[in-house]
């Protein structure tokens, strides 16, 4: 069945915008970034693609016990910082979406008391939640009836009925498994696209046969991670190893060559007119210039991307992210054996 992609988004009439809704990694590692981003689209939006939006910025604060998917760094928030940061985003009109996507979880793990500050802090009506754990689910609902739930992709749901049925469930987004991506026959049986999100930018390997068990490692990783924060160093957990041969360290243009893999083109030329409208940036673990140079791809007109790039930097250097070295002074010296002459 060939698909035939309409030149404008359906949903919009004439004189209405079109809304492209992206979703960015980090809300600590990347919040600073990610900031500077929401400031460059305020102040220059000529720099962006048609109709971008910035929907939310997801992660966790570390570290997290519900966390899940990717792990946290080894430190953990102060309640000023997490206060402070909630705030600044939603501020922006952008939500925080907590991706607490651990799937070993029990009861006595949800009275967690930094887990459980975090979701007061952003119990506010405008911020989210991703989920994997029925149990967590549930005790999300019943205690912080304020977040919107959604559906992660970690749940990995490979059959487009399944998707189906998910859809019928009260989430907000489901966010589809990376292998759907570009298959657009099964997509187009997708029967509420516009409460689905694609994630575009997928390090691993199309089919990886690994992944659900990457997820497990990372979610039992980071109790160890917790608990050994209790511990003296003579007494810590060893983590439980992981190597993966299918590309989970892929560069950026390692990925663009796989058939999961969706371009900027795709995305506003095939995606946008079938009804998908949200888009999720994989990347919380990457490290800065990885994920600025997948904004300035995915996010910024072609024409504008040394100078959105350019911009970046220089905010950057001024907020003292990244430092940028220059030459030591030296005084010339002449060689022991005498002086250099002109030949």
């Amino acid at each position: 069945m060939g698909m035939v992609f309409s030149e404008r988004h359906p949903l919009f009439g004439k004189d209405e915008k079109m809304e492209v809704w992206f979703h960015l990694p980090g809300l600590r590692q990347n919040f600073p970034l990610n900031m500077m981003l929401l400031s460059m689209l305020e102040k220059r939006p000529h720099y962006f693609r048609e109709g971008v939006k910035i929907a939310s910025f997801f992660g966790e604060f570390p570290m997290s016990l519900w966390n899940g998917g990717r792990r946290s760094p080894n430190d953990q928030c102060d309640a000023g910082y997490i206060q402070s940061a909630v705030k600044s985003i939603n501020d922006k009109g952008v939500s925080v979406r907590y991706t607490y996507t651990n799937m070993f979880l029990d009861e006595e793990d949800l009275r967690d008391p930094y887990c459980n500050f975090c979701m007061k802090t952003a119990d506010n009506g405008k911020n989210e939640v991703l989920v994997v754990s029925p149990l967590l689910e549930e005790y999300v609902r019943r205690n912080y009836p304020g977040f919107k739930i959604n559906s992660s992709t970690c749940k990995e749901i490979r059959d487009i009925d399944e998707v189906n049925e998910e859809l019928k469930k009260d989430y907000h987004l489901v966010v589809l498994d990376y292998n759907f991506n570009n298959r657009f026959d099964e997509l187009e049986r997708i029967q509420d696209k516009g409460r689905c999100e694609i994630l575009v930018n997928a390090v691993c390997q199309p089919d990886c046969p690994r992944r659900g068990r990457h997820y497990e490692n990372e979610a039992k990783n980071q109790r160890i991670m917790l608990e050994n924060r209790t511990r003296t160093p003579d007494r810590q957990i060893p983590l439980e190893p992981w190597h993966c041969d299918y590309g989970e360290h892929n560069e950026f243009a390692t990925i663009q060559s796989y058939c999961t893999y969706v371009s900027p083109e795709d995305i506003w030329e095939k995606y946008v007119p079938m009804g998908f409208t949200n888009f999720k940036l994989e990347g919380r673990t990457a490290n800065l210039f990885y994920i600025m140079e997948v904004y300035c791809h995915y996010l910024i007109r072609p024409e504008y991307r040394v100078d959105a790039a350019t911009t970046l930097l220089n905010s950057m250097a001024a907020s003292r992210l990244i430092t940028v070295g220059r030459p030591k002074p030296s005084k010339w010296q002449q060689r022991r054996e005498g002086r250099f002459d002109n030949g």
